[in-house]
């Protein structure tokens, strides 16, 4: 099969979010009666700055016309290290593959154009949070479990 694999423009807001909104609910077990409002709101803030100032890198997947798969990289500088002394980072997420269309190739596709884009702005340090599903894929580009790092979830 072939896809269509499109660079997401601020024209394409009210997908991303919609996109945003479902790969949660997938990721998290959510159904339709949570409440994600706020989610929504805040989403296309973030999207609105950071498509307009060149922050993040979206691609939407088509099959035809109808939308089928999604990834995003999100950039970011932390202060330099010996390990990256350019401080600059990126995050992928927003990963997904509506059911129907997986084991075609389209999350494996999206992660090598989202890894591209973040090899031509210099980026050296690529993190992301995996589910149970994505784990293999990530492992065969070569992302390792880190260990170091820690959150704290403040209330």
């Amino acid at each position: 099969m072939k896809f269509e694999y499109r660079k997401a423009t601020i024209d394409d807001l009210d997908l991303l979010i919609k996109t945003r909104i479902e790969v949660l609910r997938a990721a998290n077990n959510l159904d339709d009666s949570i409440d994600m409002s706020t989610v929504e709101r805040e989403s296309r803030l973030y999207y609105e700055d950071a498509l307009t100032n060149d922050l993040h890198t979206a691609y939407l997947v088509f099959d035809e016309k109808d939308f089928v798969g999604a990834g995003g990289i999100s950039y970011y500088t932390v202060m330099p290290t010996f390990h990256n002394p350019t401080g600059r980072k990126a995050y992928i997420m927003n990963m997904y593959t509506r059911p129907d269309h997986r084991r075609m190739g389209i999350a494996t596709r999206t992660l090598e154009l989202l890894i591209q884009d973040a090899q031509k702005r210099g980026i050296t340090s690529i993190s992301l949070e995996a589910t149970d599903l994505g784990r293999k894929l990530y492992e065969s580009y070569g992302f390792i479990p880190m260990t170091s790092e820690m959150e704290l979830p403040i209330k």
